[in-house]
């Protein structure tokens, strides 16, 4: 496990990935609560990940994307 920190470059993209989550989550008109329930997380996971503050596994990725009714791509990629 690295002791350094993060790099800025990454912190960013992680912030980004979680601001796609919370923008398609809204566009659908659900809360944190039922994104969790969908996806199979907890509510407070998903407060995380949306903040950028942890750094999701692939798993809950796919979860969420799935929940989501999207790609995985459409969450992680730059557009």
């Amino acid at each position: 496990m690295p002791i350094d920190p993060l790099p800025d470059r990454v912190l960013t993209r992680r912030r980004a990935v979680g601001h796609r989550i919370r923008a398609t989550r809204l566009d659908r008109n659900l809360s944190q609560e039922k994104l969790a329930e969908l996806a199979g997380l907890d509510r407070q996971a998903v407060n995380r990940i949306e903040g950028g503050v942890s750094s999701p596994r692939l798993d809950s990725l796919l979860r969420i994307a799935d929940a989501l009714q999207v790609s995985l791509a459409a969450l992680v990629v730059d557009v």
